[in-house]
């Protein structure tokens, strides 16, 4: 599966952004999907992740409650609703594939990956 994630952006502290990762092949609705984030100098970080049906979710303690993931197989797209969002939520973000619903925090885990998108937030 092909991965492709999209709209990051500039945007000032307290505002919202809507990133969305399109993904190709005709079994995208059987991958678990996850969205990471890497910062300047830091390593990649979880930020969320949700089941192949959508029945789970997880979120880093960083963004829950000011985030929210979900996922149209329909349209084979994942979203990723950031709320509130901080300087510190400034990052390319990455989303990433995988056929277990297991270790959804750990990156290593993770067998398809997208370019990545940049979000910017400005204090």
């Amino acid at each position: 599966v092909q991965l492709q994630a999209s709209g990051g952006g500039l945007v000032q502290a307290g505002g919202s952004l809507r990133l969305s990762c399109a993904a190709s092949g005709r079994t995208y609705s059987i991958y678990d999907m996850g969205w990471f984030r890497q910062a300047p100098g830091k390593e990649r970080e979880f930020v969320a992740a949700i089941m192949w049906n959508g029945y789970a979710t997880h979120y880093a303690d960083s963004v829950k409650g000011r985030s929210t993931i979900s996922r149209d197989n329909t349209q084979n797209t994942m979203y990723l609703q950031m709320n509130s969002l901080k300087p510190e939520d400034t990052a390319v973000y990455y989303c990433a594939a995988k056929r277990d619903y297991y270790r959804m925090n750990d990156s290593t885990s993770y067998d398809y990956w997208g370019q990545g998108t940049l979000v910017t937030v400005s204090s």
